[in-house]
């Protein structure tokens, strides 16, 4: 949606609104200019969906940042209401997924990218699937030797969770 500014406006009548937001009625584009100009002003019309377009006299320079904002940008061009970094508070957790009777070789693999994680500062999600209640201990069991051959690199931030379909527990970088 664009903000248009003093000549920018096409319209031949507009509904003027003042400084302090008191409605001055329909006027004509002219007038409003003429207005604004005296008194040091900008025009500033938010909206072309109705006719006439409703403008506001506004403070000089004002207009621009309107129009800045109405965009959806700041003066140093990233998106109004972010941070100066640009990072996102929700910080994306790693989830790793083991079985139950999980062999040997694959373990240390995923043990390497989750220790990996870890001391890269990024929390990582263990996950380990049963696929019933026999492997249920079992599923733990592999989530308790994780959480030992992890504890230098990160604690856990929840209990091991255990349910039907298996257990999980959360793990954050010390």
């Amino acid at each position: 949606m664009a903000v248009l500014i003093n000549e920018q406006i096409r319209a031949s009548e507009v509904m003027l609104t003042g400084v302090n937001g008191e409605n001055l009625g329909v006027v004509s584009r002219e007038e409003a200019l003429a207005m604004a100009r005296s008194q040091g002003l900008d025009l500033v019309c938010t909206s072309l969906m109705s006719s006439p377009p409703p403008c506001n006299l506004v403070a000089k320079g004002k207009g621009k940042a309107l129009a800045q904002k109405k965009a959806g940008k700041t003066d140093s061009g990233t998106p109004a209401g972010k941070n100066a970094k640009g990072k996102s508070t929700m910080e994306k957790v790693k989830e790793l997924r083991f079985t139950a009777h999980i062999e040997e070789h694959d373990y240390d693999t995923k043990l390497r990218q989750a220790d990996k994680h870890l001391r890269s500062g990024k929390p990582v999600q263990l996950v380990v699937k049963a696929t019933g209640a026999k492997e249920a201990a079992a599923a733990k069991a592999v989530l308790e030797r994780l959480l030992a051959d992890l504890k230098e690199a990160g604690v856990k931030e929840t209990g091991i969770q255990t349910s039907g379909k298996g257990s999980q527990v959360k793990v954050n970088p010390r």
